[in-house]
């Protein structure tokens, strides 16, 4: 089981009152992108929000099931949410840079994590802008305000500022769906890059990026996992009737 990333089992999950997940079992691999595509309130974002325990910020939020990352429950009572969130990034709808400069966003998730000395800093911070492909253009302004960059540019900032604290898995939460057609592109290359060094699952709207993105694709409608696979066998003979409703467009 050492080349499994996430074993999820029989995972559910509610807001107070109302079911969102309804027993997902999913199995996900190690330096792969894992697309999660369905409707709007289907639970694709409330699936890959658990992961890294942000759901726990939300009073009403209640799951079960078994959680492993690595072998190990996140929600095991033991589990370091802090440490947890360091190794599982997350990159999410809207570009949300600090209002500080290119620089401080990146340098400050490290300082928060203990690195001061100041040669440290600069070498993560360059690594990190050069790895989410934005260091050149960026690397002569770095005093530069973040929130003066375009929405493309700031994605790839807080995409630099995940990767600065040396997660193992990223997931996005439809990180181009606030973004124009050439900084989508962008960072559909950026993901392919990533996935050699990193765990990515991606949720999107958008049917074309995941079949150009993923490697794996699940489908989730009314929060139960329909189908999932390779997404190549997914979008060309879907198992299910659901799937293939949803993949042609007759319904979503």
């Amino acid at each position: 089981m050492n080349n499994v990333a996430f074993n999820i089992t029989r995972m559910r999950a509610s807001y107070g009152n109302k079911e969102v997940l309804k027993g997902i079992t999913i199995t996900i691999l190690p330096n792969s992108v894992t697309a999660l595509i369905g409707p709007s309130g289907c639970g694709k974002s409330t699936f890959i929000r658990s992961l890294n325990r942000i759901n726990d910020l939300i009073p009403s939020f209640r799951i079960s099931g078994d959680i492993l990352y690595r072998q190990k429950d996140i929600y095991d009572q033991e589990t370091d949410v802090v440490e947890l969130r360091r190794r599982i990034g997350m990159v999410f709808q809207k570009p949300n840079p600090f209002p500080k400069s290119i620089y401080e966003n990146i340098a400050y998730g490290l300082r928060i994590h203990g690195f001061t000395i100041k040669e440290t800093l600069d070498e993560i911070v360059e690594a990190s802008l050069k790895k989410a492909a934005l260091w050149d253009e960026v690397k002569d302004n770095l005093k530069q305000n973040a929130l003066t960059l375009s929405g493309g540019q700031q994605q790839r900032l807080c995409i630099a500022r995940t990767l600065a604290t040396q997660p193992e898995a990223l997931l996005f939460d439809e990180p181009c769906s606030a973004l124009d057609p050439i900084s989508t592109a962008k960072i559909e290359e950026l993901i392919h890059h990533l996935k050699k060094s990193y765990t990515i699952i991606i949720v999107t709207h958008n049917m074309q990026q995941a079949a150009r993105v993923s490697d794996y694709s699940g489908f989730f409608l009314l929060g139960e996992l329909v189908e999932f696979g390779k997404t190549q066998d997914m979008f060309t003979a879907p198992k299910d009737k659901r799937t293939e409703d949803y993949i042609t467009g007759r319904f979503g």
